[in-house]
């Protein structure tokens, strides 16, 4: 039996959902910046397999850069304290930044990004996050583009975490309560 079996409770995204959504988020991002120039930005780490997929399918140049900030650390729960651990190195001035998250839950990550990133005055700021956990919001957040609204579960595969385990998965799954993967190390 796979490691993840053991430990991830069930699927709730296939791959081929995911794929198709992708797709569609695509679609609509590259008609809405059609005429722009769009940098994209990734938050590290969980982000990365979004980020990749969703840039494949756009069908217009665009710039990338990285922001990574985090607030869960090893834990399934947000520790509330966003820590900010790599800055953007291209310039987004009077240019079109599109945020790309993994997943949006409280909303505090994601209002500190967005005030950083404003405050490099580019033309503007909109939000493309694969999952959006609103159950969880605390702070009110645009998110301009959703992939797929979840429940309250902590979640982990295509390229989200648990303590580092289980990015490499293509689905995305529900993590059961005390994981057995992390702990063997």
């Amino acid at each position: 039996m796979p490691d993840w079996e053991q430990d991830v409770a069930e699927v709730i995204l296939s791959e081929e959902q995911i794929a198709q959504r992708v797709a569609q988020l695509a679609e609509q991002i590259a008609a809405d910046y059609q005429y722009a120039e769009l940098v994209i930005v990734g938050i590290l780490t969980g982000s990365f397999v979004f980020l990749a997929d969703l840039m494949r399918q756009l069908d217009r140049p665009c710039e990338v850069d990285f922001l990574q900030a985090a607030s869960y650390g090893s834990g399934t729960v947000s520790s509330g304290e966003v820590a900010i651990g790599k800055d953007l190195t291209l310039s987004v001035t009077g240019k079109h930044v599109l945020l790309v998250e993994d997943i949006v839950d409280s909303g505090r990550t994601l209002t500190e990004l967005v005030r950083l990133v404003e405050n490099r005055k580019p033309a503007s700021v909109k939000v493309c996050a694969l999952l959006s956990k609103s159950a969880r919001r605390e702070l009110a957040v645009e998110l301009n583009y959703i992939g797929f609204e979840i429940p309250d579960r902590f979640v982990v595969g295509y390229g989200l975490d648990y303590a580092q385990h289980f990015r490499n998965l293509p689905f995305i799954g529900v993590l059961r309560e005390n994981p057995t993967t992390a702990s063997r190390e």
